[in-house]
Formats: C-alpha cells, sequence, structure tokens
C-alpha cells in the first residue's frame, strides 16, 4: 500500500460511506482498477471505517449528548431504544455472516456491485411513487415497529453496492420520514454498528498484526475519510432539503451500473 492508494481509499471511503451510492460497491470498483490484493484490501477496507466513525461522532456530538441526557437525566429512552433496535438486525447478520461473506465470491464481484446499485438506483427514483406510511414529523416519532422495519433493511446492505445509509434512508421515507430525517436517523443508527466493527477490529489477533504494519498508511487513510466525510455530512444533510434530492443519486447508481456492466460485457467480447 503506497501514499497514493491509502489517500484514494481514504477518499472513496469519506465521500460515499454517507452519500447513499454505497462506499462498498465504490470501493470493489477500486480494488479491481488499482488491483489491490484481496487480502489486504479487506483489512484495509474495515480499519478504515475508523476515520468516518469518528466523523459521525464529532459532527453529530451535540445530537449525540442530548440523547445521553433524555437517557440520564429526563428518563426519556424513546429514541435509544429505537436505535438499539434498528442497530440489532444488521449487527447480528453481520456477526453470523462475515466468514461467509469474506470467503464467498459473490460478494466481491463486480457483477453483484452492479446490480445491486442499479436496483437501489431505481428505488430511489420512484421512491415517491412506492406506498409510504402516514407521515411523521421526524425520528423522535418513530415507533418501535418502524425502526424495526428499517434496521431490517440495512441486512441488504451487507451485499455491496446495496448502500446502508441508501437502504435506511429508503426504509425511512417509506415508514414516514422525510429525507432529511430519514439520514440522520440512519447516521445515528449507524454508531452503534460502526463502533462493532471497529472494536472487532482491535480484537481480532490478525488484524492487529496488520493494523501494527501499516499504521501510517491506515492513519493516513482514516484523516482523509475524516475529513471528506465531515463535509459529505454537512453538503448531504443540506441537499436533502431538497425536493427530488434522493432521485438524483438514483439516476446516478443507475448511471454507474450501466457503465461497470456495459464495460465488463465489451471487455468479455
Amino acid at each position: 500500500m503506497n501514499i497514493f492508494e491509502a489517500i484514494l481509499l481514504g477518499f472513496v471511503q469519506g465521500i460515499t460511506e454517507f452519500i447513499p451510492v454505497s462506499s462498498s460497491g465504490h470501493l470493489e470498483l477500486v480494488q479491481h482498477i488499482f488491483n489491490f490484493s484481496p487480502e489486504n484490501f479487506h483489512l484495509f477496507m474495515e480499519f478504515i471505517n475508523c476515520g468516518t466513525l469518528l466523523a459521525l461522532l464529532i459532527f453529530f456530538r451535540k445530537r449525540i449528548w442530548k440523547i445521553l441526557c433524555d437517557i440520564f437525566r429526563e428518563r426519556n429512552y424513546k429514541l435509544a431504544i429505537n436505535i438499539i433496535i434498528t442497530s440489532i438486525p444488521a449487527g447480528l447478520a453481520g456477526l453470523l455472516l462475515a466468514g461467509f461473506i469474506e470467503d464467498n465470491s459473490f460478494f466481491s464481484s463486480l457483477i453483484t456491485v452492479s446490480i445491486a446499485m442499479g436496483i437501489v438506483g431505481i428505488i430511489m427514483i420512484f421512491i415517491d411513487k412506492l406506498p409510504h406510511m402516514p407521515a411523521l414529523k421526524d425520528e423522535n416519532q418513530l415507533t418501535p415497529a418502524r425502526a424495526l422495519i428499517i434496521g431490517i433493511s440495512q441486512i441488504f446492505a451487507l451485499v455491496p453496492g446495496t448502500s446502508r445509509s441508501g437502504t435506511t434512508i429508503i426504509a425511512g421515507r417509506l415508514v414516514g420520514l422525510d429525507s432529511e430525517s430519514s439520514a440522520e436517523y440512519s447516521f445515528l443508527a449507524s454508531i452503534p454498528i460502526m463502533c462493532g466493527v471497529c472494536l472487532k477490529m482491535f480484537l481480532s489477533e490478525s488484524s492487529l498484526n496488520y493494523f501494527l504494519s501499516n499504521t501510517h498508511m491506515l492513519a493516513l487513510s482514516n484523516l482523509i475519510a475524516f475529513i471528506v466525510g465531515l463535509i459529505a455530512l454537512k453538503v448531504l444533510l443540506k441537499y436533502l432539503k431538497k425536493p427530488g434530492s434522493l432521485q438524483t443519486f438514483g439516476r446516478y447508481r443507475v448511471v454507474l451500473a450501466c457503465l461497470v456492466l456495459g464495460t465488463m460485457l465489451i471487455l468479455a467480447s
């Protein structure tokens, strides 16, 4: 891993982790373009979640503090419980299926990435025409059942190209939230999962050895992911206030999926 690759991976992670275009899908594309070692790429990709996690914690620090105050001062557990409910399905699925996902070529195939990216993109384009539950003012009005629906949607994000933020924003829209509230709730609900992923990496002996052997490159990549992630969060939440904003990301996903599939067909012929 050289400096250019570390910067590139950090930039891609930072800008695509929060924007609903699939960070894993874009990182898989980068892997194939630059021919990174699959083992090293997988470990590197997991470690640079730490940079975007830090960006989330810094960006939502006031909101996180308010949630903690609600819990310990006001004894208001509603939002915290909903976040836990939303986090559990994907957290359990990721824990149980981690080995299967790492060993199965389906999850690293550009065909899988492209098809998943295109399908979710089409759903985003037609999101306003799909059935919706009664509208909610914001995420504080979510019921546990609706929070669970959003949580179940995160399981699909285990497939590269799907996008965790994309699936949860879509689910949030369908259960009655607007795009901005869906995104904010999606990011808050991702914090426990991302904390678990980072903790798991540092508790694994093989992963820790990799970290110690690549400290400088990982530090650089995480710094880039952190800075770019903060900017992406600010821009995204402002952009999602605009009508039809989600459809823009949907169109990008469909176009990119078609380009990748088309290129693969040309190269294979």
